[in-house]
């Protein structure tokens, strides 16, 4: 039984892993700081109605019109 929840959780953490790495790849690509950016989506996701808006998590995306603090600098 413990193997088996072992074997889930390295499961879920890779997945996790491999979304957040595809954020900040993703972001990187297109001109974003990724840490800016990551911390600029947990600050707006929760305040989203996601539910019954689902069209609102477009203008979250990298490629979308975005606050000037998430774009890289020349100094970053």
């Amino acid at each position: 039984m413990k193997y088996d929840v072992f074997i889930a959780a390295l499961v879920r953490g890779a997945n996790s892993s491999s979304i957040i790495y595809s954020i900040v790849e993703t972001a990187k690509e297109q001109g974003l700081n990724p840490m800016n950016y990551i911390t600029y989506l947990f600050e707006q996701i929760p305040n989203m109605d996601l539910k019954n808006n689902p069209e609102l998590l477009k203008s979250l995306l990298p490629w979308g019109v975005l606050p000037k603090k998430c774009y890289l600098t020349k100094k970053d």
